[in-house]
């Protein structure tokens, strides 16, 4: 959420920021309009409760001639100010509605473009593997060695979704092992968090009311599943006044995750790349509300991601995330993307975003600073730890051999009980 006094000082640069990730000046023009009039409104039905506590208390000295005027009068301003107050109501509804439709402003630095195309790489690390043989796809891999049931688990719960057994299996939660043990030496708690949440968090954490098609919904308990421990971790200290000592909060996120991937249809749909459920562990901070100290951080997020990458001994490329692409939560954001040699491309395994104070806001999420002692929104930011089973795929297929098996890089080996290779 936005700071509306801002938006109304200084609407021409508003209007101009979130240009740049497609919103309309037009949304923004009935923004202030309703706010106005919310304003009017609030001002008018204040000015009738002030009229109608006098008229009440002149009662008691009024004669008893005029009594019956008084008490007939306070009864009419009574009756506008019932009328007025299921007004403002309705305003105030409408006004909330339009604040959290707003995205946030993207940083000056970001690329601006209206898509994905628009995006910049940074830096490409590693070097994409050169086979001496006709190398195999995760699902042929996964097939030879007999480390899935994926067209069994189909039939028990439909499409999209895996079930991966024997070493793979192993392998999925040593790769959350060796991220979580590097996230502690960073300085994270470690926490696991639920699969499902209330209403309102989504809201807070920006699904709400932008991605309503991706959530899965349970009705009978109006609960959610939610798609990353980010969104229990934004609301973890909702509507909390911290001090500026306890920050920065460094939370090392892990849960299951589900997302219905409904704008998905016919992308990636091979194996484990796209599926309803899956493992994330996620990075999230809460810092200061100063634009230089969650940069700060937004760059210690994605250079942990790159020692993720490198301790996988994965090709991989890091992406500026442009400003149509980015989404609305976000004021900046960097992708990492391994390299896939089924695919012949790169794909995203983590997601590095600095949200500023937009989720703050939306949270009531604030500090109070030792300078002045003013309470400040904080800053939020997020990351991917590492995300399964889609970073299998990059994995297996780059560290495969002729003979099907797979190589073990020697930072996971340890998690792996000293294994070199697993598979036939």
């Amino acid at each position: 959420m936005l700071d509306i006094k801002f938006i109304v000082e200084n609407t021409d640069w508003v209007k101009k920021s979130l240009a740049k990730k497609g919103f309309a000046s037009e949304n923004i023009d009935s923004l202030i309009s309703t706010y106005i009039e919310m304003n009017k409104l609030k001002t008018s039905s204040q000015s009738l409760a002030e009229e109608k506590n006098k008229l009440s208390n002149s009662i008691k000295s009024a004669t008893p001639e005029e009594r019956p005027a008084i008490i007939a009068k306070s009864k009419e301003i009574g009756e506008e100010f019932k009328k007025q107050q299921e007004e403002l109501a309705k305003i105030e509804a409408e006004f909330e509605l339009q604040m959290l439709k707003m995205p946030n402003y993207p940083s000056e630095d970001c690329p601006v473009a209206a898509d994905e195309s628009g995006n910049v790489v940074i830096r490409k690390v590693g070097e994409p593997r050169k086979f001496n043989f006709i190398p195999r796809d995760h699902v042929e891999l996964m097939e030879l060695n007999d480390w899935a049931e994926m067209e069994r688990i189909a039939k028990v719960s439909g499409s999209r979704t895996y079930a991966i057994k024997n070493d793979l299996a192993k392998l999925e939660l040593a790769m959350h092992m060796l991220v979580l043990d590097k996230l502690r030496q960073h300085g994270f708690t470690v926490i696991t968090v639920p699969a499902i949440s209330k209403e309102k968090p989504l809201y807070g954490q920006g699904y709400l009311p932008f991605s309503r098609d991706e959530i899965y919904y349970m009705p009978a308990d109006d609960i959610y599943l939610s798609g990353t421990a980010e969104l229990i971790l934004n609301s973890l200290r909702a509507d909390e006044i911290l001090t500026e000592n306890e920050l920065p909060i460094l939370y090392a996120g892990f849960s299951p995750c589900f997302r219905r991937e409904a704008g998905a249809a016919g992308k990636d749909t091979r194996g484990l790349v796209r599926v309803h459920q899956f493992m994330k562990t996620e990075q999230f901070v809460i810092c200061k509300d100063d634009v230089a100290e969650s940069d700060k951080w937004h760059k210690k997020l994605l250079a942990i991601s790159e020692e993720v990458l490198q301790d996988l001994e994965l090709p991989y490329q890091v992406l500026d995330i442009c400003t149509g692409d980015m989404g609305a939560p976000k004021f900046r954001q960097y992708d990492l993307e391994a390299w896939v040699p089924s695919q012949n491309c790169y794909r995203e395994t983590h997601s590095c975003s600095n949200i500023t104070d937009w989720q703050a806001r939306r949270t009531n999420l604030r500090y109070r600073a030792n300078a002045d002692g003013k309470v400040r929104y904080v800053h939020t930011l997020n990351n991917t730890g590492i995300a399964t089973p889609r970073a299998l795929v990059p994995f297996i297929e780059n560290h495969q051999n002729e003979d099907g098996t797979v190589n073990i890089p020697v930072k996971l080996q340890p998690y792996m009980g000293g294994k070199t290779k697993i598979g036939k």
